[in-house]
């Protein structure tokens, strides 16, 4: 599992429309993050259970290491101009 204590990470799996959406929503904001498909890593998948009540709920994030389920694309950048400012493209 990938873990980015200061970063952002992204948990996804292949076929799910809500995790395509908030990808295409972060294409050309700049935002700095690692994609980690749960499909792939079952480490990632237990880690992803864990923070969501035992389901594999996806796009999970985490934001310097703080969990969100589903996050909008709102809720992802406060959280990032909150804990993980670095991972903000310049400028903004």
């Amino acid at each position: 599992m990938t873990q980015d204590q200061d970063g952002v990470v992204l948990y996804w799996r292949p076929m799910c429309t809500y995790c395509m959406k908030l990808r295409l929503r972060l294409l050309f904001t700049g935002l700095r993050f690692v994609k980690v498909n749960i499909w792939r890593d079952p480490g990632a998948a237990a880690f992803v259970r864990s923070v969501a009540g035992g389901n594999e709920t996806v796009p999970t994030v985490t934001v310097a290491g703080r969990a969100m389920v589903n996050p909008s694309k709102r809720e992802l950048f406060e959280a990032v101009r909150a804990h993980a400012p670095r991972s903000l493209p310049r400028g903004r």
